[in-house]
């Protein structure tokens, strides 16, 4: 890894570390570096305006000065161009457009010598994705996810039978390279798993959720995991 890369990947590793901080040891370890590099990379982010603290000691470490004000985010080339892949590769993954603008908005906001590398680097990664489905659907079932509200479709199963649902969206899925919307089905009264690419027509209503939670989902598919977690 780079060094510039590096600091990138420093600053949001003691970002997410919040109040708790984080060693030099830690640290070194998790960048295959010495402890003296690390130290000097702190250094280097804290004379850019990082406001780093650091707390001497057994259990100390080093962190970010909570409610401070921190750089812009910044992106390496390499950086810019695994989330514009990322997004080209599933134009079917939920909120997608809004990841793409939101991409968007980095990249417009990159020194000019960032952002000539990541538009040649781009050059060089090529995808072959799907057709998306329709717009009007994915806008509709994100916002039944993101408000928490039932959402009405029309949805043809695998045997051809097309039934209107009401539906309480829980999570969406994918395995098996197709997206799932899964929810509780008030037709059934049960949990059901919806193909994204099956349902005909989505529309939000104004009734809320009932509450029903990840867990009643039941085990998730072999290597399944949510989209972000927080390394520890």
């Amino acid at each position: 890894m780079k060094r510039v890369e590096r600091l990138h990947a420093l600053s949001e590793l003691l970002r997410r570390s919040g109040a708790r901080g984080v060693s030099a040891e830690r640290l070194a370890r998790e960048f295959e570096v010495s402890v003296r590099t690390i130290k000097r990379d702190l250094d280097a982010l804290e004379n850019s305006g990082t406001p780093i603290w650091s707390r001497p000691g057994p259990g100390g470490g080093y962190g970010l000065a909570l409610g401070a004000s921190l750089p812009p985010v910044s992106l390496s080339p390499a950086q810019a161009v695994a989330l514009m892949a990322a997004i080209s590769a599933a134009p079917d993954a939920p909120y997608a457009d809004l990841a793409a603008a939101g991409i968007q908005k980095i990249l417009d906001v990159l020194d000019p010598k960032t952002r000539a590398r990541a538009d040649e680097l781009a050059h060089r990664v090529w995808v072959n994705a799907r057709p998306s489905s329709s717009r009007a659907i994915k806008s509709a079932l994100e916002e039944a996810m993101a408000e928490q509200r039932v959402v009405r479709i029309r949805y043809t199963s695998r045997d051809e039978t097309t039934t209107t649902r009401h539906v309480e969206p829980v999570l969406f899925a994918s395995t098996n390279g197709q997206w799932y919307l899964v929810g509780w089905c008030q037709l059934r009264n049960a949990m059901r798993w919806f193909t994204v690419s099956r349902i005909e027509q989505a529309s939000v209503t104004k009734t809320a959720c009932g509450g029903h939670t990840v867990h009643e989902v039941g085990e998730p598919p072999a290597n399944a995991r949510p989209v972000h977690g927080r390394g520890e």
